[in-house]
């Protein structure tokens, strides 16, 4: 059994699509084929990174297809008693955790730790200015920064998945070149039209690949069109 058997895949026969989804089912889609005596270049990419996925077709196909599937949950190991707070512990009276002491009156604990912050004075100042005072705006900020960090992170691995894989397999395609420049500029509309002649399947699993990196762009494209 493979400990990434649930990570989706797709399997490319040249520049035709073959299978998409768990690698069971993509390594039985291709031993099918090399089963077929069909010449290929069979190349298998992890959906998420592009990263290349080396499947063992050795064997029959239902040893194939066994040796790809998921883990199974370990047994369960006899009934479970669930607490009024949600823990759960076997029914057995000494695997039960000592009861949970009471809480006593007074403000609930947020989970906020306290350390130190250096700052300017100007940045004190100024932070004494916002609403809610120092602590809240800080909180804010942080908040700000992780979202904004996010997005610019899923942005930053669909460019990489993308061009890892156009690498691999649209190389040699005209527009490759130009298309890989509106990718890491952000320009959907140019790679779109770059990518437009590529072979159909390659051409769609690009797009997909790079739609996280080409999305802002899409949609102020998209808001200046209407304006």
């Amino acid at each position: 059994m493979d400990s990434n058997a649930d990570r989706p895949c797709t399997a490319f026969a040249g520049d035709r699509r073959i299978a998409t989804g768990p690698r069971a089912q993509v390594a039985a889609a291709a031993k099918q084929l090399l089963d077929s005596g069909e010449p290929i270049a069979l190349h298998v990419f992890d959906d998420s990174t592009s990263e290349p996925v080396e499947l063992d077709l050795r064997g029959s196909l239902q040893e194939v297809v066994a040796r790809y599937a998921p883990a199974e949950a370990s047994p369960s190991q006899g009934p479970t008693t669930v607490s009024p707070d949600g823990e759960q512990w076997l029914d057995d009276p000494l695997a039960r955790p000592d009861p949970k002491p009471r809480r006593r009156p007074g403000r609930p604990r947020l989970g906020v730790v306290s350390k130190e912050v250096t700052l300017l004075p100007k940045h004190w100042a100024w932070l004494g200015t916002q609403p809610g005072g120092a602590s809240a705006t800080i909180r804010r900020l942080v908040h700000r920064a992780r979202t904004e960090g996010a997005r610019d992170d899923r942005a930053r691995q669909s460019q990489d998945a993308a061009y890892r894989f156009m690498y691999a397999m649209v190389g040699n395609q005209p527009g490759f070149e130009e298309a890989t420049r509106a990718l890491f500029k952000g320009d959907a509309e140019c790679f779109d039209t770059e990518s437009e002649n590529w072979p159909a399947d390659l051409r769609d699993y690009s797009r997909r690949l790079a739609a996280e990196a080409l999305k802002d762009h899409a949609s102020d494209h998209a808001a200046k069109a209407t304006q």
